[in-house]
């Protein structure tokens, strides 16, 4: 049993408070302690990177939204069906994934279903996708409506969007903008292959379109028209800010190496309908690296950080410079706004890229948790294998004496929580080591205490997902925490590093490393934080992907942290690193 450290509850000054408990193979520690210092400015989660691309399986044209807590991916899967895939995070590798629609054979629309469109419209979900009947020529679109409030759930085939034209078209999508709806596609003038224009038209409801389309954009600057004929405007992806409105595209033929994303923007307080006051960009704001090795970035879509304080692009690209169609998966990389309010892309990022995670990424919050029989339930929790995890809880407790309450994961034995009382409303955090089991995870609260729990946080670091520098590499794993490690040998100095380790207050630490040892004997690594003094760190000898935890006291500041490994004396796997509160 390990022994607990009390304290008392504030006075003048506040004192360490801190209890352990050992139950059913997990335990429980919490403080509540002004000696570990004030609370960063604006905690907003553990923080952390990740790394392109979102998904192991190709997600080319990848369509986004985020809501309620979750973010729904769907793209073009095999042309066959309609996916969608649900994740807490922008990484989709671990996400719940659902086919929620099979085209009927023998209609129109039963083949080559292209570039899926997801959105919650006017209180609706609504999946708008290309098919044909397997002719090209006659590739139209089409709304699906969600007979339920679930994204995932059953869809009804409301029927095919058109205008009077009844054009080849692809790539639709709705527009909502000061009350009204518009559709924005990809279509033919005529009834000939030679290029795509961009158009759009006016909506009754988010599937009918009730007006005649308008040309807004066509293929004519000479960075559309590589690779052609056909000349390319596709693609199209409806990002607002301030109250503006930008439209992006892409151009360039998909099927080389040169497509890219360009940009329509339109006059604040203009009508959409009105295309003299939609200003195009005269080069893309982005395209092909070679150098970052990223080729073909493009068919984008936009999302909100979790907070809603920050805009980010998700394109498709491929890794080879002649892929093609082949290889086609979705990345990431956060949008900055320039001083005239024009957003600036950047250069697709590589795939050895640690890029900071989305604002407020990993903080789920009780209002999006399921409440049934008096408990507060988060559900989706992914975990590829059988592991045992650092929870935090955030909770308000003004109160004069502690809130129990109890703990449960899936199905197992509840155990308690008790979450002690803080000052003038300050959020208190109480970090707890729980287990997962490999797949879908549900945690749930009950008790007085569920009630004063606004959010929970799984505080892991996925060692695959940080900068990996020297002769170290990534590499696949089936028994990894997320299928994957870091592999480092012997040297160098900085052999892994752990970027923008949040915590929330300053303090003690501690930093649960998993490491598998196959050396045949104990060998040493040195583990350094924020720059400073370098601690020496055994580890056992084990198996090869046999990932035995060693847990390191450290003292981290308020804020962001920096976490490197390195100086081995032997060859090691690093699978995590999880932050918790030290046990003294």
């Amino acid at each position: 049993m390990t022994k607990a450290r009390k304290g008392t509850v504030r006075f003048a000054t506040l004192l360490a408070a801190a209890i352990i408990i050992m139950m059913g193979g997990w335990a429980l520690y919490q403080w509540n302690d002004e000696k570990q210092g004030q609370p960063a400015a604006a905690y907003n989660g553990h923080g952390g990177t990740f790394k392109n691309t979102l998904a192991e399986i190709d997600t080319p044209d990848p369509s986004i939204v985020y809501k309620d807590g979750f973010y729904y991916m769907t793209f073009t899967h095999h042309g066959a069906d309609v996916m969608v895939m649900k994740s807490r995070t922008l990484d989709f590798r671990q996400a719940e994934r659902k086919v929620v629609w099979y085209p009927p054979v023998g209609t129109m629309y039963s083949a080559s279903l292209w570039a899926p469109e997801i959105q919650y419209v006017q209180g609706k979900w609504y999946i708008y996708f290309a098919a044909d009947d397997g002719v090209n020529e006659n590739h139209r679109m089409y709304a699906l409506e969600a007979a339920t409030d679930d994204p995932m759930g059953e869809y009804v085939f409301k029927g095919q969007v058109t205008d009077e034209t009844n054009k080849w078209a692809i790539d639709g999508l709705v527009l909502e903008h000061e009350e009204k709806l518009y559709f924005v596609w990809s279509g033919w003038e005529g009834d000939v292959n030679v290029q795509q224009n961009t158009y759009i038209a006016p909506m009754s409801n988010p599937y009918t379109i009730s007006g005649p389309r308008v040309l807004l954009n066509e293929p004519d600057l000479d960075w559309e028209r590589a690779g052609g004929p056909p000349y390319i405007n596709e693609g199209q992806a409806i990002l607002k800010k301030d109250g503006r409105v930008f439209l992006a595209y892409s151009g360039a033929g998909s099927w080389t190496p040169f497509y890219s994303i360009g940009l329509l923007a339109l006059e604040a307080g203009a009508d959409p309908l009105d295309a003299s006051k939609w200003r195009k960009t005269e080069q893309p704001l982005m395209r092909m690296d070679a150098e970052a090795g990223v080729y073909g970035p493009g068919h984008n879509t936009f999302v909100s950080s979790p907070d809603g304080t920050e805009d980010w692009i998700v394109y498709h690209a491929t890794s080879g410079e002649f892929d093609g169609w082949n290889n086609r998966k979705a990345r990431a990389q956060r949008i900055e706004w320039d001083e005239n309010g024009m957003p600036a892309f950047g250069s697709p990022l590589s795939v050895s890229a640690a890029i900071e995670v989305p604002s407020g990424s990993g903080v789920f919050k009780a209002e999006h948790a399921v409440r049934s029989d008096g408990e507060v339930r988060f559900v989706g929790l992914p975990s590829a294998v059988d592991t045992t995890i650092s929870v935090l809880l955030h909770y308000n407790n003004d109160g004069d004496a502690a809130v129990n309450g109890e703990l449960r994961v899936g199905d197992a034995e509840a155990s308690a929580i008790s979450l002690p009382p803080m000052k003038d409303g300050e959020t208190g955090y109480v970090y707890v080591r729980v287990p997962l089991q490999a797949g879908q995870n549900t945690i749930s609260l009950s008790g007085d205490g569920a009630q004063r729990v606004s959010a929970i946080e799984l505080v892991r670091y996925e060692a695959e997902y940080a900068h990996i520098g020297g002769d170290s590499e990534m590499q696949e794993n089936p028994f990894a925490s997320g299928g994957r490690t870091a592999a480092i040998g012997q040297g160098p100095e900085e052999a892994l590093r752990f970027d923008h380790i949040q915590v929330p207050r300053g303090g003690d630490y501690a930093v649960h490393l998993a490491v598998a040892n196959a050396s045949g004997q104990e060998a040493e690594l040195s583990l350094t934080v924020n720059g400073g003094s370098v601690k020496k760190v055994k580890i056992p000898a084990g198996e090869r992907s046999s990932f035995a935890e060693t847990t390191v006291a450290v003292k981290l500041k308020a804020g962001a942290n920096s976490i490197a490994i390195g100086q081995a004396e032997a060859r090691f796997d690093i699978d995590y690193l999880d932050i918790g509160a030290e046990s003294k």
